[in-house]
Formats: C-alpha cells, sequence, structure tokens
C-alpha cells in the first residue's frame, strides 16, 4: 500500500560496509521538504509522489481493519512509530499524508500537520474543535471577513461568544485574557489584514498560562508564514494557513493548512475533519506537495520587490499613509516586528488621498497588477478591503479596524520590480 512512511523491513546497515550517515535532524527545511515523508520504493520508483486517487483502501488482513478503525476512532493510541492501515479518503489518504509530512519541517517548531480542502475549513474546524456553547473566543481586530463572518454570523448564534481586541493593543489583549470566563481560544491574526498591525504573540502566550485553565493560542500565520513568521517557536499551540495564498503560490487551488507543537492536538482535528469531510482532496494534495520546495524562493523575491515598491511610493503626494512593517510609526510595533518577524512580506496597504473615490481611480488606471482578492500568487494584485473582503464589518466596524475608504491592499508578486513600481506611480499620478 503505498504510504508516506519508511517499510518497517528496511534492512540495517552497518558500521563495516558503509560510511557514517549525518544525523537526518541536521538536514535543513529547504532538503527535508524534497526528501521527508516519501519512499520512492512505495510507489513503483516515482522521484516524486504520485497521485493516489482512491475513494477506499484495501486492508491487509480483518485484524488490521479492526486495528485501523480502533485508532481512528479513538478507542486505541497508535503506538510509537505504528502506521495504521489507510481505510476511506475522507478520514486521510497516501497525497495528504505526504502533504502533511512535508510540510512540518518548513514551520519551525511543528511536529505535526493536517490539510483541509481551504483556509476557512481550517479555521473552522479549530474552532469547532476547541469550543462549545458558552465557550468564548478572543480575536484580533481587524481579521479577515471571512473568518469575521464565521465567529459572527454562525458561532456567535450557537452561544460561542467572540469578543474583538484591537490589533497591536498589548494592555487590552492581556486584559481581555485574564478577564474572560470560559476562555477557550485565543486567535490572534498577526499581521492583521488589510492594516498590517501587529499583535505580541508572546504576549499572549504568556497572558494564557496564567490562567488556571490556559486557553489555545491560534495564530493565522497567513501573511508572513511560515518563512518569515514563526508562531509555534513563540509558544502558540497552532498556526493557521490558507493554503491558498503564498504555500501554492500560483492561484490555482484552494487549500488550508494547520500546523502544531503538540500531535495530539493535530490528532483531535482530524476526528474533526473526519466528520465534517473537508480534508484537501488527492490531487490538490498532490499540486500543494509539489509547490512546497519553492515556497521560500517565492517569498523571498515577493517581499523583496515589496520592500523596494513601498520605499518608492512613501513620498508620494497622493499617499496619505503605508501600512507596511517598514513604516511603522509606533515604537510597539517595531519592537513587536523585530522580535518575532525576519522580513516584512509582500502585503502592503496604501491610504490614498480622496477616500473611497481615490482609491478605486487608482485600481482602476492599474494596468499590471490585477484588480481582485486573494493574496501570495505569483502575479500582484490589488483590491479595496472595505467594499470586498471586509465589506460585511458594519462602517463603525470599519472606522474602528482602521479600514478606511481610501485603503487599497496590494499583494506584490514576481513580476519585475521596475515594472511594478512605474505601475504604482502611474496609476497614483491618474488620481
Amino acid at each position: 500500500m503505498p504510504r508516506s512512511s519508511r517499510p518497517q523491513n528496511d534492512p540495517v546497515e552497518t558500521e563495516s560496509d558503509t560510511p557514517v550517515r549525518r544525523d537526518r535532524d541536521a538536514n535543513h527545511p529547504e532538503t527535508e521538504v524534497l526528501t521527508r515523508g516519501f519512499d520512492p520504493r512505495l510507489s513503483v520508483g516515482s522521484v516524486r509522489p504520485a497521485v493516489f486517487r482512491s475513494s477506499t483502501f484495501v486492508f491487509s488482513s480483518p485484524e488490521a481493519a479492526e486495528r485501523s478503525f480502533a485508532v481512528a476512532l479513538g478507542k486505541e493510541h497508535a503506538a510509537p512509530n505504528e502506521n495504521t492501515e489507510l481505510i476511506y479518503a475522507r478520514l486521510s489518504h497516501p497525497n495528504a499524508e505526504i502533504l502533511e509530512d512535508q510540510i512540518v519541517p518548513l514551520d519551525r517548531g511543528a511536529t505535526s500537520a493536517a490539510v483541509f480542502n481551504s483556509g476557512m475549513a481550517a479555521i473552522g474546524t479549530v474552532l469547532l474543535s476547541l469550543c462549545r456553547p458558552g465557550s468564548a473566543i478572543i480575536h484580533t481586530v481587524p481579521i479577515y471577513g471571512g473568518t469575521h463572518h464565521l465567529l459572527y454570523e454562525m458561532l456567535l448564534p450557537w452561544g460561542i461568544n467572540p469578543i474583538p481586541v484591537p490589533a497591536g493593543d498589548g494592555p487590552a489583549l492581556e486584559r481581555a485574557i485574564h478577564e474572560t470566563p470560559n476562555l477557550r481560544v485565543v486567535f490572534l491574526e498577526t499581521p492583521a489584514n488589510p492594516t498590517l498591525r501587529m499583535t505580541d504573540i508572546c504576549a499572549a502566550v504568556q497572558a494564557s498560562s496564567e490562567r488556571n485553565e490556559p486557553a489555545r493560542i491560534v495564530v493565522d500565520n497567513t501573511f508572513l508564514g511560515p518563512v518569515f513568521q514563526h508562531p509555534l517557536e513563540l509558544g502558540a499551540d497552532l498556526c493557521v494557513y490558507s493554503a491558498t495564498k503564498y504555500l501554492a503560490g500560483f492561484s490555482d487551488m484552494l487549500g488550508g493548512v494547520i500546523t502544531a507543537r503538540d500531535p495530539e492536538l493535530i490528532e483531535r482535528l482530524k476526528s474533526t475533519r473526519a466528520l465534517l469531510g473537508n480534508i484537501l482532496q488527492a490531487d490538490e494534495s498532490w499540486l500543494l506537495d509539489s509547490r512546497l520546495p519553492t515556497l521560500s524562493l517565492r517569498m523571498n523575491h515577493q517581499s523583496h520587490n515589496a520592500a523596494q515598491i513601498v520605499e518608492s511610493l512613501a513620498d508620494h503626494p497622493k499617499v496619505e499613509r503605508i501600512h507596511y512593517p517598514m513604516y511603522f510609526e509606533e515604537p510597539e510595533q517595531r519592537r513587536i516586528f523585530s522580535a518575532q518577524c525576519d522580513h516584512p512580506g509582500a502585503v502592503f496597504s496604501l491610504e490614498i488621498a480622496g477616500g473611497k473615490k481615490a482609491a478605486f481611480d487608482f485600481i482602476r488606471h492599474l494596468e499590471i497588477t490585477r484588480n481582485a482578492v486573494s493574496l501570495g500568487g505569483m502575479e500582484s494584485l490589488a483590491c479595496h478591503p472595505a467594499t470586498t473582503t471586509h465589506s460585511e464589518m458594519s462602517p463603525e466596524e470599519l472606522e474602528r479596524a482602521g479600514v478606511c475608504g481610501g485603503l487599497v491592499r496590494i499583494s506584490v508578486g514576481l513580476e519585475d520590480v521596475r515594472d511594478l513600481r512605474q505601475d504604482y506611480l502611474c496609476a497614483l499620478d491618474s488620481v
């Protein structure tokens, strides 16, 4: 049966006839993502994983089937290094297992991962797994519109209480963590979408640890992770990714990923995933796995492009403010960025003089950058958050979150930075 694990009966090489091997744990992530979790001998020698399109899997024996179900249903725990046989693709399948193995080394501090058919599926699975009616969820503001809708239009009517805290307001966040009864999850989106405000992950972890029953710290790490920010190393319990964005990188698929320090927590999420049926399908798992080796290359190039472009736009008379870590005005925001990030990333937002009309004019005059939501793809995209990604928020919520009418969010791609710079300058001059 094709599996991502190594066969148990592999021959063991001895000191007398082979050179000393390197410690596998010494491999860097860029090596691990190409070598970990996949054995070509289990795939007829294929140098890269094949696509295993199958809804169900044949058991080697009735005893093996019994054991697989016992572990899958949580009646028994798998032994160390035990690989129970696959059952049904809604629970798991070879391509998902390979992808989950290979994404772990990219996210420093992770021990295990689970994949989903979208970023919102990943977020929903986390919150439904960890919360019950009467539970509270603290979340930073602003937050992605889909997450906002899930919290207030679905979970709140079910008796799960979302509590907003402004992104970057450390004292307010710590106070809320200390004082909120029945707190189960602290959901941090950092940098915040679309204002790029940073929230101190370590402070949230410390505040939660001081509770009698600590809450789980969950970080939406889509904007900077896993290359430029590593929340699990800072003590967060879970990292959530819209794999649609940088992980996939080509704007041609949907996906979600959750990584964790505690493998038992991932197993809990996988149990919920099996019930909801929102696992990433075989073709998409195979496709996403093929993109991981170039993730660092793509994100670094896009981030360098963005940093150069922002510098060129900073003094333009039509730009009232730039939201980007290099231009944080508050000392505390600069401190947080320096403490928990390696690079500012490839997303920035402009506040354009003249409000919504000026923002629309700017977008209308872009020739290279496409007017579309999403981010992290190889092509540059621009959108108007107040009327698109965050349009479910009320005018009062938008104002409190700093999502004004003149704000445009830009995701910088892989085009030549000189062409992109000219594109934005010309569009600004046309406002």
